[in-house]
């Protein structure tokens, strides 16, 4: 391994154009990785591979001087009086002082440093606010461990990823990017390379977007908000100590300060932050976040490290590079991931001409993934190591041969091979080539069996066929499908079909046609899932779910018509007929009698909730993100809702043409929905409905606004944002005016955290509220308070909430069982 460590050295000596290379190692010779590599008095850097090996381009040829930085060990400084030149750096391990205050216990001297880096921050952070850079960005990922197959499908090897034992790297991708950004969060990216192991085509997703980590402000986000170690608030989460101290390469004093967490659940970082003395800025950061703090319980530990460089003729400390480590893994699986960022040749402005932002945070240049190996290997500021010039050779080899027509032909050959078990399980025919797939489900898979009163117990199968020909060039596809269901004991056998073709993947113009005979709730956002009512009514003899037969056929189509703006119509046919009981079956309570399918009255077996009929339906509804924001690639605009603002949903409703004019009716709604951000404090969302009936007074009940009710006390989602978790499913049904508010506070932990043995269980505390208003009834209210994030191990996908539910006084009390995953099973 060393002679061909030493043989690729070699070869990027002679291809590479770099006028300064070498390697950096500490004085028993073990290479140093990621050490900061500087030239003097400019924003130009880079840094060395894990492997110790660095090339770098000066700015300017004569009388240069390089620095060399790395934490724990002595600067060095290095004049360069010509080009090119090699480097072998040994490095000598600092030697940190302690100040003599620190003799006296009673005073430590670490609080005084942290308190002057808070009172600096705003000066500090005020320097770098605004400014232009180069930026580029290196990620890799690698699984260990993976099994041959998961829940019964083989995961075979990742396109050539994964060797025998399931090791290797599954994602290696770089960026260059030209970027401008202002705080808080004004950015414009121009990503000018790309290049993805495995893909000639292939556009990173490693952006400067995801990469800005800011310790001067109070919290950094890392799905939830932590706590800067100099944050406002910090000591009331940290404790700290002086570990020593030492000086730059320009004889200023550096502060080395251990940050220690006060409480293990709550969301900080630990290790060390060191601080410039008398400026008091951020010279370099190297900190630990644990998953469970994060609540990422399948996250095993991140760590972050920064490192700061100074110019003397701006007298501003901006960061340099920054990389970001990750180690997760759950039942036997391992996995790591690494992301080198660099950010160079700063220009720090006061203000930016107006119109230099705008709602593309991020655009990928047309060919940015044409860049040749020549380009990367005399740009590409941190050098491959040899695993990852290694992994691009191969993936790059093995792709040509996987996309060539023989093998694609030959793997498509073996996978087409019919056999009797697939008529059960599911069969797909694929031809690669021409990208386009045709599947029949099967009668045993996931989903596709389950219990109702009406049909007893059915299947569901059907065929798909999709075509994908246009999928990566415009982002067009073709779906035609089919889906066939058979109750027992209905003994009757439904079917529908659609076809949907979307044009491409700019504004997302999707047509879609469908038509058939099916089963529907009367609810059309199914309140209760066919899992949940197939347990309940089978095992409690409960039957919560109505059940009507539509006949329909419809065309609809939908766009993004302005940014943030998206368009829906549809315009459907319906016939609907009422449907009764056919079975009484049931694991236990055998003699009991199940309630009538008929919603508005469960005691009533001979009456139908309404008669046949039929109407034809025309709908239109827009969805508004205000503040969107996206980013353009060439094969596509992908859609960033900026949180700071709500989203608005309008609809409008139209039946006519139907065989009665009592069933034709007018229906205006409205929704917004919102996430409130407090801080480290947690979030409150809320979900706000409104609509209003316009000449509907004998229409049919199908068309009534129907409420989210939840008798079964089971939860379903990771929100409770769009339910009532004890409304009986039908009690509050109006063809009126209605008004719903749901809103739902999770502390995020910032509570739970702070409770003695509470604490201990990981959770985050939720408070919710609850209520519905109608003409016709009495306005209904609930409270809710619960646990969520429950469960064992890295495994927390339960939750309990205890509720009260008023109507015209004190309703009722119950414990809602929320079980997430059964997302996952429908």
């Amino acid at each position: 391994m060393k002679t061909n460590y030493l043989l690729l050295l070699f070869f990027f000596s002679i291809i590479s154009t770099a006028q300064i290379k070498g390697t950096v190692s500490d004085e028993k010779g073990n290479p140093l990785p990621f050490v900061t590599i500087l030239q003097q008095d400019t924003y130009n850097g880079t840094s060395t591979n894990e492997q110790g090996y660095f090339e770098f381009n000066l700015k300017g040829k004569e009388n240069a001087t390089v620095i060399f930085q790395y934490l724990g060990f002595k600067t060095q400084k290095i004049k360069i009086d010509k080009l090119p030149y090699t480097l072998d750096i040994k490095m000598i391990e600092e030697s940190f002082s302690l100040n003599e205050v620190v003799i006296n216990k009673k005073i430590n001297p670490a609080l005084a440093i942290i308190k002057n880096a808070i009172a600096s921050r705003k000066q500090n952070t005020e320097k770098t606010n605004r400014f232009n850079a180069d930026f580029y960005s290196r990620g890799i990922f690698k699984l260990k461990n993976a099994p041959k197959q998961i829940l019964g499908q083989k995961i075979g090897d990742l396109n050539g990823a994964l060797d025998s034992t399931g090791t290797g790297i599954i994602s290696l991708s770089e960026t260059f990017s030209k970027i401008s950004f202002e705080k808080p969060n004004n950015l414009k990216e121009i990503v000018t390379a790309s290049k993805v192991s495995g893909r000639d085509n292939g556009y990173s997703y490693n952006t400067a977007r995801s990469s800005f980590y800011d310790f001067y402000d109070n919290t950094v986000e890392f799905g939830i908000k932590m706590i800067s170690p100099i944050a406002t608030n910090a000591f009331n989460y940290y404790n700290y100590k002086l570990e020593g101290t030492f000086f730059d390469e320009n004889n200023t004093m550096i502060n080395k300060i251990r940050v220690i967490a006060k409480r293990d659940s709550e969301p900080v970082f630990e290790g060390y932050i060191y601080i410039v003395e008398d400026s008091w800025a951020i010279y370099a950061v190297d900190l630990n976040i644990k998953g469970y703090r994060m609540k990422e319980e399948f996250v095993d530990q991140m760590t972050i490290k920064q490192n700061f460089s100074y110019n003397r003729n701006n007298k501003i400390w901006a960061k340099n590079t920054q990389s970001l480590d990750i180690e997760a893994g759950a039942f036997g699986i391992g996995f790591t991931g690494k992301f080198n960022y660099v950010y160079s040749n700063y220009e720090f402005i006061k203000a930016f001409i107006p119109k230099t932002f705008s709602s593309e945070i991020t655009r990928i240049e047309i060919d940015s993934n044409k860049k040749d190996s020549l380009f990367w290997n005399s740009n590409r500021p941190i050098p491959l190591t040899v695993e990852e010039n290694t992994d691009y050779s191969r993936k790059d080899s093995i792709y040509k041969v996987r996309n060539s027509e023989k093998y694609l032909d030959s793997i498509d050959k073996k996978g087409n091979r019919f056999k009797i078990l697939k008529l059960v399980m599911g069969y797909t025919f694929k031809d690669s080539q021409e990208k386009y797939s045709l599947s029949y489900e099967g009668l045993l898979n996931l989903g596709s069996f389950s219990f109702n009163t009406v049909q007893g117990y059915n299947f569901d199968s059907g065929f798909k066929y999709i075509n994908r020909k246009n999928l990566e060039k415009k982002g067009a596809y073709t779906s035609i499908s089919t889906k066939f269901n058979y109750g027992i004991a209905e003994d009757r056998l439904r079917a529908t079909g659609q076809f949907l073709h979307r044009f491409n993947n700019q504004n997302y113009a999707t047509l879609y046609i469908s038509g058939g005979s099916t089963v529907k709730q009367f609810n059309a956002t199914n309140p209760i899932s066919e899992i949940v009512n197939t347990v309940s009514s089978l095992a409690f003899k409960n039957n919560f779910m109505k059940l009507y037969n539509l006949e329909a056929a419809g065309i609809g189509y939908s766009q993004d018509v302005a940014n943030g703006v998206n368009i829906n119509g549809k315009l459907e046919y319906q016939q609907r007929k009422p449907l009764s009981n056919n079975t009484d079956y049931s694991f236990f309570s055998k003699n009991d009698l199940y309630t009538s399918n008929n919603p508005l009255a469960p005691n009533d077996f001979i009456t139908p909730a309404f008669d046949t009929h039929h109407l034809t339906k025309a709908t239109i509804n827009a969805r508004i993100h205000f503040g969107n924001t996206y980013s353009s690639r060439p094969d596509g605009k992908f859609n960033i809702p900026n949180e700071k603002y709500p989203t608005l949903y309008i609809a409008y409703e139209k039946a006519f043409a139907s065989n009665e004019k009592k069933y034709e009716f007018d229906h205006f709604s409205t929704r917004v929905t919102y996430d409130l951000k407090l801080s480290n404090k947690g979030v409150l969302g809320i979900n706000i409905k409104a609509g209003k009936f316009l000449n509907a007074e004998n229409i049919s009940f199908i068309d009534y606004k129907h409420f989210n009710g939840n008798q079964t006390h089971v939860g379903q989602t990771e929100r409770y944002l769009n339910v009532f978790n004890l409304l009986p499913y039908y009690s509050n049904s109006t063809n009126n005016s209605y008004f719903e508010l749901h809103g739902e506070y999770n502390d995020k932990g910032y509570i739970m955290n702070k409770i003695p043995l509470l604490n201990k269980l990981k959770s985050t505390l939720n408070l919710g509220f609850h209520s519905l208003s109608t003409p016709e009834n009495k306005p209904y209210t609930e409270a809710t308070i619960g646990l969520d994030n429950l469960g064992f191990g890295k495994f927390k996908m339960l939750r309990v909430d205890y509720v009260r539910s008023y109507q015209n006084g004190f309703q009722g009390d119950g414990v809602v069982f929320g079980l997430k995953f059964l997302n996952i099973l429908e």
